[in-house]
Order: C-alpha cells, then structure tokens, then sequence
C-alpha cells in the first residue's frame, strides 16, 4: 500500500489570455484554466479544485490504506456500512454492470495480479488468469444500500469512475466561483464551464499512437470530454498488442478493441461511461456509440 501524499502544491502560470493552475492527483496531470485576468483569483479557485480532487483521491483510491475502499476490500467477508457519497459510486457502478451485461465490473482490478500493462511481451499464462477470474464478478457481492458485502479474496476499484466524477465536482467549484469560462482537464478527462469569452471555442488535443502527441484538436464549448485508449498501457508479443481494456467475463483484454474512444457529453462522467462501454464492446464499439446517439471518435 502507498502512503497518502504528504507533498502537494498547485503551480499557476500564465496562459494565453487567463491563467492555469497545475497540479497532479489520481495519478494523473491536471490543470484549471481560466480567462480571468486575476492571478490571484485563478490561484483561489485551482486551490479549491485541486483541494477536492485530493480529498476524492484519498477517500477513493484502492492505493491507499485506512479509506472506505480499503475498509471494504479488507473485510474478509464482513459487511462494511458506507456513506451517501460511496454508496451513489457503487449504485453507478451497478448500473453499469448491468448496461454493459457485465463487461463492467468494479470487482476486475484483481486480474491486475496476473496483468502487468508495462510495455513488454510477458503475456500471463490462461491457468493464471482463470485462477484470478474466480475472484472476480459484481454478481458475487451483496449490495443493499448503504452495506456492502464482498467475498474474501475479492476487491473493489472505483478507478474506472473517480476521476470523471472528480472533474464534475470540479468543474461545479468553478460554476460556483462566477469567474467566467473554465476548463479542468484531468489527465484527458475534461469539462467546461461554458464557451470561452476571447475565442470561438476551447481547443482540446486528443492523444494518438503514442504518448503526448496529439492527432486531432477537438473544439468544445460546452461539457464534456473522456477518453479511453491503450496508448500508455498495453503488452506486445509475437506482433499481437494486448491492449488494457479488460472483459471480466474472460479475464483477457477485450479483443478488436479501437485503439482509443472519446465522446463528448453533457458531463465527464457521462462521456467516460459511455467511452469505457465502447471500449468493452471490442469490433461493436462504434454501433454501440451510434445506438447512444453519442458524439464520438474512435482510432482504430
């Protein structure tokens, strides 16, 4: 288990016609822009962001020891009592189940024991990720609001929902603050608050093949952006990519996957569910995505 952060800090630049606050939490970059021309006003607000993003990244994070998640996922089989917040994550996440026929499942972080997404060509042998594949299955917990029970031997992860759910929260500091037009990128998961006075509209880079290269701009003026892809984690062997996305129902990763999905939605949440779904749904993800009705692009 990590230790919580004991070193954190939000740097603010100048940027274009506003400011931008940086800061990392989730694992991930993250930055607040705003066109206000007070520096003083835009350190306020990125404190104020960056404070609830930690405060997410602590109560939620499976990484760190004493929070409701490691109370959960070390109770051997006992039932744990969670607070409102938890328990709409895991009602989400159930809903998500079930969309998904199981394709999404809170319980498949386990499979991480067997799966090791560093680049190499060590691809797990099939009795290893069937042996881990037992521990797996949202269908094997008792839910009944607010207690939750999980097998022993079983865990939760609630990363594939935090930090979408973050950037909401976020993105609603900065409605609140009434300091104009904003943007809170988290890692490639973003919001914004309204189209920017100065400009016709935000200008969003989506990553390509490779790590910090973008193949295309995406003009947003209102809500959200997520996306889900393979370029930072995946195995290659024999000329075969494995990519990250996993399908619990099998233990492997999802086979015909696209490379990566982004979809804009009214909120990051809404458009990382819908972006993850279609990773899930392998060669179907675009049908899937039309069936939404979603606005979206898909690398294959």
């Amino acid at each position: 288990m990590v230790e919580h952060p004991t070193q954190r800090s939000v740097e603010v630049k100048p940027a274009g016609d506003g400011w931008v606050g940086h800061f990392v939490a989730m694992a991930s970059p993250c930055e607040v822009i705003l066109e206000s021309a007070d520096r003083d006003w835009t350190a306020q607000v990125s404190a104020e962001v960056a404070a609830e993003a930690w405060r997410i990244e602590d109560k939620f994070s499976r990484y760190l020891e004493g929070n409701i998640i490691h109370r959960i996922n070390n109770a051997v089989g006992s039932a744990i009592e969670v607070d409102e917040e938890t328990a709409n994550l895991l009602d989400f996440a159930a809903t998500l189940h079930e969309l998904s026929e199981g394709r999404f499942d809170i319980t498949s972080g386990v499979l991480r024991d067997v799966w090791r997404f560093d680049g190499s060509d060590r691809v797990p042998h099939t009795d290893s990720v069937s042996a881990t594949l037992n521990r797996v299955g949202w269908e094997r917990i008792a839910w009944q609001r607010p207690r939750l029970t999980l097998q022993a031997g079983m865990e939760i992860d609630l990363g594939g929902i935090g930090k979408e759910y973050a950037v909401d929260r976020c993105a609603g500091i900065i409605r609140n603050a009434n300091c104009g037009a904003g943007l809170v990128n988290f890692g490639g998961d973003l919001a914004v608050t309204g189209p920017p006075e100065r400009r016709p509209a935000w200008k969003v880079g989506v990553e390509g093949d490779t790590p910090d290269a973008a193949d295309r701009l995406i003009d947003l003026r209102a809500g959200a952006l997520a996306t889900s892809g393979d370029a930072r984690r995946f195995l290659l062997r024999e000329g075969v990519r494995y990519g990250h996305i996993l399908d619990p129902t099998t233990g492997w990763p999802v086979k015909n996957a696209p490379g990566s999905v982004t979809v804009a939605a009214d909120t990051c949440t809404q458009a990382g569910m819908l972006s993850t779904l279609a990773m899930l749904q392998g060669s179907n993800a675009e049908a899937f995505l039309d069936e939404e009705a979603a606005t979206y692009w898909v690398r294959r």
